[in-house]
């Protein structure tokens, strides 16, 4: 494994896991994966490509020749471009978190993808985003956090987030999609949704975003990485 440094955040959707990696990369001035959106992209391609989620030997031909850029705009957003179209909307939708619950749990997905996700570990370090990032991508991190919070406050996050925007929501729904996906990034074969053993466990149910960071870069100064 590289002996450039990483920090890992795993845990469930809506922990806080993309605030606080944001937070971190920008201020250690390192590189950030989000490693969720490669399975996203996944999930939408195969809706452009007409591949259904279920149909697992395509999903995983899709996984494996995915045309994927990503790049950022004028006003600091991070797009995400599929074979020349701009899908970073799509990918961002409930539907579209379903894809990636869904696509993620196929083996051979996870294989076509892993190398991908291990190339954005470039000096000087890197913060990586995801579910399995402790556990399966890097597992010899030096600093591994799981940041968790209940599936009540995690659905009202996603709540607030989606009113902000405009979008016509259901509280409910919202909470009845997050324990689904938890159940099935918990129990799916391969790269489960767990903390890694030697992981910095945060739960962040009602802790402040600034409460959260402050926790992680006192223990990533600790370990010399700040």
């Amino acid at each position: 494994m590289s002996k450039v440094s990483v920090i890992t955040v795993d845990g469930p959707s809506g922990a806080g896991k993309g605030t606080l990696s944001h937070l971190l990369a920008d201020t250690l001035d390192w590189h950030f994966l989000d490693s969720g959106a490669l399975y996203r992209v996944t999930g939408q391609a195969c809706v452009m490509e007409g591949v259904s989620w279920e149909d697992a030997p395509a999903v995983a031909e899709v996984a494996r020749h995915l045309q994927v850029e990503f790049f950022t705009d004028a006003n600091g957003e991070v797009r995400v471009v599929y074979k020349g179209t701009d899908v970073s909307r799509e990918i961002r939708t409930e539907e579209g978190g379903r894809g990636a619950s869904t696509v993620a749990a196929i083996p051979a997905v996870r294989e076509a993808l892993l190398q991908r996700q291990r190339e954005f570990l470039q000096p000087p370090g890197l913060v990586a985003d995801g579910r399995d990032m402790g556990t399966v991508v890097f597992p010899d991190a030096p600093l591994k956090i799981f940041l968790t919070a209940s599936s009540e406050e995690r659905a009202q996050r996603r709540y607030r987030q989606l009113l902000e925007k405009g979008e016509n929501v259901s509280l409910p729904r919202l909470l009845e999609d997050i324990e689904e996906r938890d159940a099935r990034d918990s129990s799916r074969s391969v790269s489960p949704l767990v903390p890694a053993e030697d992981a910095f466990v945060i739960d962040s149910s009602h802790m402040p975003i600034v409460d959260v960071f402050a926790a992680v870069m006192a223990a990533a100064r600790e370990k010399g990485l700040a």
